[in-house]
């Protein structure tokens, strides 16, 4: 089956959220990995929250709030690296196989975004950092609906911009909730599961599993 658009997930799926504390890792110190799985999980509980509280915040704020949390909770990393860690988040390397995928899908026709937290400045920065502008039509951003995934009317973005109906979406994320949310919202849904994680959410899975992008286009 073709469809009409492919759309990614951006953090985790075409940016490696781990880079900027991967990058300043000796400089951090023995628990730098720690920081880092710290920081990306209470990124994502506070844009949770706020969703269910109705009380927005963009991602660029819930990502300062979520490393200032990660340094309190691993009190052996340098805090003088905040500012530095966080100039590195808007810049984050792109997966190798990124434009090459994309590149591959840009030739069938379909349109392709990415649907995402990210506040416009951070996904306008890290795109345009990692090269793949011109292969994207569009980067949709959950900041002019005020709410974060997995709200239904996030998801509806797509299909109200392109006119077209979910089944004739594709749609890519490692994160599992993500895709949990896109496929009760009607997407065909592809689950990047680049860190072996174990399944979740058993009624709402994924058409397909992948460890990366590569073997997406032969999906179709």
């Amino acid at each position: 089956m073709s469809h009409a658009a492919y759309v990614f997930d951006a953090y985790g799926t075409l940016f490696d959220v781990h880079a900027a504390v991967r990058k300043n890792s000796e400089k951090l110190g023995p628990d730098a990995q720690r920081l880092s799985s710290l920081w990306r999980e209470k990124q994502l509980e506070y844009s949770w929250v706020r969703a269910l509280m109705g009380q927005y915040k963009d991602f660029w704020q819930l990502t300062e709030d979520a490393l200032d949390t990660a340094f309190a909770l691993v009190p052996s990393a340098d805090k003088s690296m905040r500012e530095e860690l966080l100039n590195a988040y808007w810049t984050l390397d792109c997966y190798p196989e990124v434009p090459e995928v994309l590149t591959q899908l840009k030739a069938t026709g379909a349109k392709l975004a990415i649907l995402s937290n990210g506040s416009p400045a951070m996904l306008d920065a890290a795109v345009k950092a990692a090269g793949i502008a011109e292969l994207l039509d569009d980067v949709f951003s959950v900041d002019s609906l005020k709410t974060f995934k997995t709200d239904p009317k996030v998801y509806e973005e797509v299909t109200f911009s392109y006119r077209i109906y979910p089944d004739a979406v594709s749609f890519q994320s490692s994160n599992r909730w993500d895709v949990a949310g896109a496929k009760k919202f009607g997407f065909r849904t592809v689950w990047m599961n680049r860190t072996g994680m174990p399944d979740e959410y058993a009624d709402l899975s994924p058409a397909a599993t992948l460890n990366d992008l590569t073997g997406l286009p032969a999906l179709g």
